[in-house]
């Protein structure tokens, strides 16, 4: 990418899109649910597979790097922002269809808008992740899951763009879903689309599972700061926030990150902190864990662009807070 100039690739995107849809220096802090993240070169919503397909074709042509980028609940993006371009899969690429048990939705449909859409048409099985803050693409492209039951459990058929270009209809035995985990995301796949099949249920019941689920949600997750969820995987054998708990952990900061005093799975944003300050407390955490249990925790969420440059170290740590 040492070729790669901003003119070079703003000439290839007017080439597919009119300017008023490009945007430039955009700030990522706006399209993540951490509200963390520097500006990217350019940003475009494509409406179709083929505006897509239009967009990688008019990043590489220009030597550009690219990024494709759901809800961004589950992204950490770096401080010194994205080079290149994003294209962004949200509201432009959400169409939501509904054949008898069955419902198709885009890559960009939120969780929340399939679940909603399933409660209408009396369809139950998608309550668990009607919670879930992120798209169905990114839901699929990580087996999300929540309240012991995951995306796997309910897709039939997964709409991938391959790196040539090509579009691959996956099963779900092809899409290969593991925990947090999936053929996608080995092999960097785009998801356009996502079939689920759901059953028929009762509204009231539905709706009652929803709700109930809401407020499991919000009375143990610490969803008043922004965060990317759950910040760790799960180890085999363990819980993470109980370990991060009995590390002496909740409540460690850095910066204007800290580990939740909620929910010490997660790290949250609750004073405008910087991509330096979360991963500071991530390295923190994983370090005492791994210290007092002999436990390497895994990071759930994907960090992105910080190859293009780190911001400078964050404020000192100090830990605020005590073992519950």
């Amino acid at each position: 990418m040492g070729d790669y100039s901003k003119a070079t690739l703003r000439k290839a995107l007017l080439e597919v899109f009119e300017e008023s849809e490009i945007l430039e220096d955009e700030p990522m802090s706006l399209y993540t649910t951490f509200e963390i993240g520097g500006m990217t070169d350019f940003m475009v919503e494509p409406t179709s597979a083929r505006q897509i397909v239009q967009a990688i074709e008019a990043a590489r042509k220009a030597d550009s790097p690219y990024w494709v980028l759901g809800c961004g609940s589950n992204v950490l993006v770096s401080d010194a922002g994205l080079r290149g371009l994003v294209i962004h899969l949200g509201e432009r690429f959400s169409a939501i269809e509904v054949d008898g048990v069955r419902i198709t939705a885009q890559a960009g449909a939120t969780n929340k808008a399939i679940a909603n859409i399933a409660l209408e048409n009396s369809l139950a099985g998608y309550e668990f992740a009607s919670g879930i803050p992120g798209s169905v693409g990114g839901a699929a492209f990580m087996n999300a899951g929540a309240y012991e039951e995951e995306f796997k459990g309910v897709a039939t058929n997964v709409t991938c763009l391959d790196s040539s270009l090509n579009v691959l209809e996956l099963t779900n035995e092809e899409a290969q879903w593991g925990y947090r985990s999936s053929r996608m995301a080995r092999e960097g796949l785009i998801v356009l689309s996502v079939s689920i099949e759901l059953h028929k249920g009762k509204q009231t019941d539905i709706a009652a599972k929803m709700a109930d689920l809401k407020d499991r949600r919000e009375s143990k997750q610490p969803l008043e700061h922004p965060s990317a969820g759950s910040t760790f995987k799960r180890p085999v054998g363990y819980f993470a926030g109980k370990l991060i708990d009995d590390a002496g952990m909740r409540g460690h900061r850095c910066g204007g990150a800290c580990v939740s005093t909620k929910h010490a799975g997660f790290v949250v944003n609750d004073l405008n902190a910087t991509a330096r300050d979360v991963c500071r407390v991530i390295e923190d955490v994983q370090g005492a864990v791994e210290e007092q249990f002999g436990v390497k925790l895994e990071p759930e969420v994907r960090m992105i662009g910080f190859e293009f440059g780190d911001e400078p170290p964050a404020h000192d740590c100090k830990v605020h807070g005590h073992r519950h």
